[in-house]
């Protein structure tokens, strides 16, 4: 069994491209985890998708060996996204560390996320270790970067340790900082097991592993474990390492990190956050496991046309078992069908979910357009939530509606505050503080309505300072304003998925806007199709798409005009008819163009 008071159980944190992936890959390497010949750029990021985008979607593990001073430790690394959509990854790996690494970019110095995670490991009690990396890049600026690190966040520029993940200079200085400044787990080997469920992957012949972090206790293969959210027990077949390939060992101690393999076969049976502990003796309590996520971004998932509703169905399940951060439940359209109305953590978890869930399952999936939820105030006292325009009761029976409001701090070069106080005053931003991180950057704190910002604002801010600005945000709870439902008819029918709450200041404007992005959008007919924005029964905007056209008069040379006349009114009697009972088909992209916030 592993002295505890050699191991070290660390994340490493940062704002997204700040080289978290490239430090986890010098440290594999130079722990001798991962041979130089079989190292590739991000080898701990196992998924295609993953690689494809650059970025980390999952947290990963990896437990390596590190000797100093004569002694070998024992090193438990996680590498976190650093994404804001992911925040929920990053407090999940928090819950199973002492400290963490806390990377700068000498180049950019302290990012919106940078600030947001070193929050998050403040309120977790973590050892934060700041490192300033890419110190080898010409414009690198570290001594500035430290110090913005002891303005903004209060951590003594002395502490910092500088390297380049690249190259590798300073790396063994990151290792004594994380050998003498992390303190070993406090644990007892002693006591009943509980070991916390920090993540779990489905596997098709051994069931689901389960990720755990031991607090408590130790684990062995044959033992007889219960989980105590689901009250099921189970025999473990296999317990283990990451090392960073999963290694089977015999037994998993108070303050390691590994996995578990029982057999578990029954999806449902495992909950991220769970405590597994032995059936006999058990613990007395269970670990406080974690908050449940704020899902701040819905849409509807439909089938595609090769795609049946059970298979969708069962395609979520088992991508909810690995990211239980995104929700999903049964809808039903008139124009759709059958499908499911999900809830992310953002838009570009969204577009994550929607893409794993097509390359992983291999199905087709028709994606509405992204809303919020909403605060529903009614006549008797009674407040609903709700999270599609569609589930908004009769207006006259609604005292008020309340949107969601989040606290943003934007970091931006300071010439560029006047473009960004504009933007912000056209999303409806309710301006807080300005704060100087020096003399060039600048943090500004405004209060927004979600909605506002869950398309294309970090577009606009990334162009407003030519990809320098940078965001984070957290909810501020609900306000009350005056919204009102957009409806959009197509053909005289109001279409559900297209519908969309608006402030009634903008509802004529945004109405407009949608309705010319939809006639663009939706092909053409045999028959007019007539669109129209409305507020309840009032017209605010309407466009028509007129019908393919035949000349049924071509052959017609000479003559009575009564003969033209004839086959022209057969044709409109044919329209009229196709009219009645023909189907609009309305592709994706008309769904997703109830997004244009018509700035322009």
């Amino acid at each position: 069994m592993f002295d505890r008071q050699l191991i070290r159980n660390f994340s490493i944190i940062a704002h997204i491209d700040h080289g978290k992936s490239t430090l986890a890959d010098r440290i594999l390497v130079a722990t001798g985890a991962v041979a130089q010949r079989e190292m590739r750029e991000q080898f701990l990021d196992d998924m295609e998708l993953e690689r494809e985008m650059g970025i980390t979607i999952k947290a990963n593990r990896a437990t390596v060996f590190y000797e100093c001073n004569g002694q070998e430790y024992m090193l438990n690394l996680i590498d976190t996204p650093g994404h804001v959509d992911f925040h929920y990854e990053v407090s999940r790996a928090l819950a199973a560390c002492e400290g963490v690494l806390l990377l700068v970019d000498a180049t950019q110095g302290v990012q919106a996320q940078t600030v947001a995670n070193a929050y998050k490991a403040v309120e977790a009690d973590l050892e934060i270790i700041p490192v300033i990396n890419k110190i080898d890049l010409p414009t690198a600026r570290a001594e500035d970067a430290a110090f913005e690190v002891e303005h903004v966040l209060g951590i003594p520029a002395d502490r910092a340790v500088f390297t380049s993940a690249k190259t590798g200079v300073g790396l063994d200085d990151v290792f004594r900082a994380i050998v003498e400044k992390i303190r070993p787990p406090t644990a007892n080997v002693d006591a009943p097991l509980r070991a916390l469920v920090y993540d779990a992957k489905p596997d098709v012949h051994r069931g689901v592993i389960c990720h755990l972090r031991i607090m408590d206790g130790q684990i062995r293969r044959g033992d007889r474990v219960l989980l105590m959210a689901a009250q099921r027990t189970y025999t473990v077949s296999e317990v283990g390492k990451f090392t960073p390939k999963p290694t089977a060992v015999d037994v998993l101690a108070a303050g390691e990190v590994g996995y578990m393999v029982a057999g578990i076969k029954t999806l449902n049976d495992v909950t991220i956050g769970d405590t597994i502990t032995h059936d006999d003796p058990r613990a007395a309590e269970p670990l406080p496991g974690y908050q449940p996520p704020q899902r701040m971004v819905f849409c509807d998932f439909y089938p595609g046309p090769m795609t049946e509703a059970p298979e969708l169905r069962a395609a979520l399940e088992n991508l909810w078992l690995n990211d239980c951060s995104f929700s999903f439940e049964p809808v039903h359209s008139t124009a759709l069908g059958f499908g499911f109305r999900c809830g992310f953590l953002g838009l570009l978890h969204m577009k994550i979910i929607q893409e794993r869930i097509e390359r992983e399952a291999d199905i087709d999936v028709v994606q509405t357009a992204p809303t919020v939820n909403y605060q529903v105030l009614m006549s008797n006292g009674e407040l609903l939530t709700i999270d599609s325009p569609s589930e908004l009761p009769d207006l006259s029976k609604v005292e008020e509606i309340r949107e969601p409001m989040i606290d943003a701090n934007l970091i931006v070069p300071a010439d560029a505050i006047g473009a960004i106080m504009q933007i912000a005053e056209d999303r409806r931003g309710i301006y807080k503080k300005t704060e100087y991180l020096s003399t060039q950057r600048v943090m500004l704190t405004y209060r927004f309505p979600l909605a506002e910002t869950i398309f294309d604002f970090y577009d606009r801010l990334k162009a407003a300072t030519k990809g320098y600005g940078t965001m984070d945000y957290e909810l501020a709870g609900y306000h009350s304003d005056n919204l009102v439902k957009l409806d959009i008819l197509v053909n005289g029918t109001p279409v559900d998925a297209l519908s969309i709450i608006v402030h009634r200041d903008k509802a004529e404007r945004r109405g407009r806007t949608l309705i010319n992005r939809l006639r663009k959008e939706i092909s053409r007919h045999m028959f007019d199709i007539p669109l129209q924005a409305a507020i309840g029964g009032r017209i605010l905007a309407r466009e028509t798409i007129k019908a393919m056209r035949k000349n049924v008069t071509a052959k017609c040379y000479g003559g009575d005009v009564t003969r033209k006349r004839k086959l022209l009114e057969k044709q409109k009697e044919g329209k009229k008819r196709m009219k009645m009972v023909g189907q609009v088909t309305i592709p994706q992209e008309a769904f997703m163009a109830v997004l244009d916030p018509g700035d322009d």
